[in-house]
């Protein structure tokens, strides 16, 4: 049985950061297709970033680009995306998906406010 979990959300101000974690189970991340999106205020889904395989590069989305880090933990099982120089735009739901034999599983989600 798949199961994602995230943690690590929470209230920042602008300009911090952020370590997102999504712990997950039935899966292997260091082989298996898992990305992290976002969904905004209004209900709008975001792509962010996603990784496959033991050798592929990570994949941004634009509005992750340069900012957010994706890095995987084989002995923990774990994908984190770390945040940088955050703003309110980036205020949301953070979700971990990944991808088995071409169905998609998602996390609860991880709730990051950006704000004063």
């Amino acid at each position: 049985q798949v199961q994602l979990v995230e943690s690590g959300g929470g209230l920042v101000q602008p300009g911090g950061s952020l370590r997102l974690s999504c712990a997950a189970s039935g899966v292997d991340v260091s082989r298996d297709a898992m990305g992290w999106h976002r969904r905004l205020p209004g209900d709008k889904l975001q792509y962010l970033a996603s990784v496959f395989g033991h050798e592929s590069s990570t994949n941004y989305g634009d509005v992750a680009r340069g900012r957010f880090t994706l890095s995987r933990d084989s002995a923990k099982n774990t994908v984190d995306l770390l945040l940088n120089a955050l703003t309110p735009q980036d205020t949301g739901v953070y979700l971990c998906k990944t991808v088995l034999r071409g169905q998609e599983y998602w996390g609860q989600g991880t709730q990051v406010t950006v704000s004063t």
